[in-house]
């Protein structure tokens, strides 16, 4: 059934009656006042409404949906200025008389500019949050393309012979050169710097260090008189003839001795650092846990580095334990501190990494901390767990599908490429948390 509405000017009755217009007086009514539409405002849903009837369910209800589908509105609606022209054109005095009306009623008017005032303020919002965005995305484009290039510099000096970190790890020591014997000194830290001239005269290779005792290392012609010295040299001797090669003493010598290791742990501490020292103390206590724990948490009573890793102390654990549950990026970023004289560039990025996942696990906590998150801890702690599972188990199963390069790509970006995605994902929590505020 067509609605009706009252019209005062006798010439547009007129033209309704004979159907001039082809527009049913049903579409040109607002839903809110049931009268003709007097700046109609169409919002994306499709309704359309009088500009003041909008601005007053929006002062009630203080939402910005749809008086009448509940549907939210995207922006800030705008008037119809089709639709408004046609009303004028057909229903024109009454369209004036109900303007009059709006213009004297002083409340409506103020109503209207805070409406207004209110789409301003939104429009200004989503222009300074995608100034922000690009502003950040582009820093997040520099921080990747200096990585990039920083990566591309060490994979030249690798190909060019600049970085043997496979020599020593894969070659038994029967094959060993002089030069081999020397950089396996140098390896072993800044004290062996007295003897390494003499291993060089000598012209001792990995044959002749096999047969090295402690009377040959004190008498002529290495005159070696700290007993510590020859000790920790017969017991680093002693490490090579047990596994036939050098043991991995930095980074790249263990990435080349435990390809899949490494990658998994490039990226399980950087997602679940917990989880992983938990993994890594049950499957590889010798090897990784306890060189972790001596390097993070270092016992009073602990003598220098050259003493055999024995089990750690009661403060020690109770240390490591603390900083495990509060800070465990910490202990990421000690370990790599360790390492500074030896991977001078990665060890500053791998710290820049742990400082910038403290801080995300810190804006995390810090706004997401509610009574409800405690009752859902443990279920989120499984979750996580089964999904780092799952992970695992898709990783384990592509690893002997995928070509090695594949995999290096894949390390050396978790490793070096991270920071810029931390920093990236920081800075826009930090947005939006800033324009939530004062919104």
């Amino acid at each position: 059934m067509e609605c009706e509405i009252p019209l005062s000017d006798p010439e547009l009755r007129t033209q309704s009656d004979s159907g001039v217009s082809g527009v049913s007086e049903c579409v040109l009514l607002c839903h809110c006042c049931y009268d003709v539409l007097v700046n109609p405002t169409t919002l994306t849903c499709g309704h359309s409404f009088c500009r003041h009837c909008l601005a007053q369910w929006w002062e009630s209800s203080r939402r910005t949906e749809c008086p009448e589908c509940r549907e939210p509105w995207q922006g800030f609606p705008k008037v119809n200025i089709l639709l408004r022209d046609a009303v004028e054109e057909l229903h024109g005095a009454d369209v004036r008389r109900r303007l009059k009306e709006i213009q004297d009623d002083a409340r409506i008017s103020l109503l209207l500019l805070s409406f207004q005032r209110f789409g301003d303020k939104q429009a200004n919002y989503r222009s300074s949050a995608g100034r922000a965005e690009r502003f950040y995305f582009g820093v997040f484009l520099t921080l990747c393309c200096v990585m990039v290039m920083f990566l591309m510099l060490l994979l030249y000096r690798w190909s060019s012979g600049g970085i043997r970190h496979e020599d020593l790890v894969s070659k038994p020591i029967s094959r060993w050169t002089v030069d081999d014997v020397t950089l396996w000194m140098e390896q072993l830290g800044a004290w062996t710097s007295q003897y390494r001239e003499t291993f060089l005269r000598e012209q001792v290779n990995g044959r002749l260090l096999n047969l090295l005792g402690d009377d040959e290392l004190f008498g002529d012609p290495f005159h070696m008189e700290n007993p510590s010295h020859r000790r920790a040299i017969l017991q680093e001797i002693h490490r090579v003839q047990t596994l036939g090669v050098k043991p991995p003493r930095n980074l790249w010598e263990y990435k080349v001795v435990n390809e899949g290791k490494s990658l998994f742990l490039v990226y399980g501490l950087k997602d679940s650092p917990r989880l992983t020292l938990l993994l890594l103390y049950l499957f590889d206590y010798d090897a990784s846990f306890l060189p972790l724990i001596h390097t993070c948490c270092t016992s009073p009573s602990e003598q220098n580095e050259l003493t055999e890793w024995v089990w750690p102390s009661q403060w020690q654990w109770a240390w490591f334990v603390v900083k495990w549950l509060i800070v465990p990026y910490q202990l990421i970023a000690a370990f790599a501190c360790d390492q500074l004289s030896v991977h001078y560039w990665t060890s500053r990025i791998v710290i820049l990494n742990a400082v910038l996942l403290s801080l995300r696990e810190g804006h995390a906590v810090w706004h997401g901390w509610t009574p409800g998150v405690l009752r859902m801890l443990p279920q989120r702690a499984v979750s996580h767990a089964w999904e780092m599972g799952i992970h695992s188990m898709f990783f384990m199963f592509l690893w002997p599908l995928l070509p090695q390069c594949v995999w290096n790509g894949l390390f050396y970006w978790g490793l070096y490429c991270s920071p810029a995605y931390n920093t990236h994902t920081i800075l826009k929590q930090l947005l939006r948390h800033t324009y939530a505020h004062r919104a």
